[in-house]
């Protein structure tokens, strides 16, 4: 391992040799593979533009984001800015490195747009983006190159599965009761959940070395903290919520983004304060500790914001008249 991440410090330094006008470029395309850049950008889509692509896309992201948490806690692998001081930081992150979360979502989600356009210009430039999202990444030193091609394997994989099985799922899926579909996301959820669970319980004495600290340092916050159930809740509430609210949304009518563009404006701009309250606003009044109940309300936040996105929002939309329900809509 020492050879890949002595390896990997020489060449991040020669690509931040390349000069600091790539910083900012860099921190854009990074930002493209970011937790806010999905969290505001899959409404826009499901809201807006494509529904059934907004839900494909909010369902593979967080299958992934639950995927590369395990992984991470799994492989304990520290970033560059963490193992050597040799690196200049320009970001900072608390999970560990190994593989890139940024790097993996792009794939997904970048990917399965450009499947949903069916069209080589689209993957073509979908790959650009992957590809400089997981370069990004690398020039502001918070992974390792093997980090990155680790993501985009993965990632690759994630895509692969939910292409080939994602017809006959949904399928199955339409066949079961509104209780059954719920029960069925309840326990998919949980899965993340006690996986994660699992594993930083079996990581509970795990300190980060201190010449780590020290290094991670100099990125200021947030510092290395890195075994936490805090992605694994936020994943298994999200996509718990997300698949109540599509379920229930479908039993009344369905929801297809419609309307002319003003129409559909004024849907984002009202469904964007719903979000921002249940994210911004319960995140002041929710605990945010380390213990069962501050657990517990995490996932029952982040499970509300699902449902807000597939099934609140739309509702509302439909109760303002701002656009109509459609019986005919395939979400999945």
């Amino acid at each position: 391992m020492d050879f890949f991440l002595e390896n990997g410090v020489r060449l991040i330094m020669l690509i931040q040799n390349l000069g600091g006008w790539l910083e900012t470029p860099m921190k854009f395309f990074s930002f493209l593979g970011s937790e806010y850049f999905f969290l505001f950008g899959l409404p826009v889509v499901y809201w807006c533009i494509d529904s059934r692509l907004g839900i494909r896309i909010g369902v593979i992201l967080l299958f992934s984001t639950g995927l590369n948490d395990i992984f991470k806690l799994a492989l304990q692998g520290p970033r560059p800015y963490w193992f050597s001081d040799q690196v200049n930081p320009l970001a900072a992150e608390s999970s560990f490195g190994v593989p890139s979360g940024h790097a993996q979502n792009a794939v997904g989600v970048w990917g399965m747009m450009a499947d949903r356009v069916g069209r080589s210009w689209a993957w073509i430039i979908a790959g650009l983006v992957i590809f400089l999202i997981g370069f990004s990444r690398v020039y502001l030193a918070v992974h390792f190159p093997h980090d990155v091609l680790a993501g985009w394997l993965l990632g690759g994989i994630t895509l692969w599965l939910f292409l080939l099985f994602w017809d006959r799922a949904a399928a199955w899926l339409k066949q079961k009761s509104l209780a059954r579909q719920i029960s069925i996301a309840f326990i998919v959820s949980m899965v993340f959940v006690l996986l994660g669970g699992l594993l930083v319980y079996g990581l509970r004495d795990y300190s980060v070395p201190q010449e780590w600290m020290t290094n991670a340092a100099r990125a200021g916050d947030p510092l290395p903290a890195p075994v936490s159930m805090e992605t694994s809740l936020t994943t298994g509430g999200t996509l718990f919520g997300l698949a109540v609210g599509l379920a229930w949304i479908m039993r009344r009518g369905g929801y297809q983004a419609s309307g002319p563009v003003w129409m559909r404006a004024l849907a984002l701009i009202v469904g964007l304060i719903g979000l921002f309250i249940l994210y911004f606003g319960l995140k002041t009044v929710f605990p945010s500790d380390e213990s069962l109940a501050a657990y517990c309300f995490r996932y029952v936040r982040y499970a509300l914001i699902g449902f807000w996105i597939s099934g609140g929002a739309p509702w509302l939309f439909f109760r303002i008249k701002i656009v109509r329900l459609n019986p005919s809509a395939n979400l999945i």
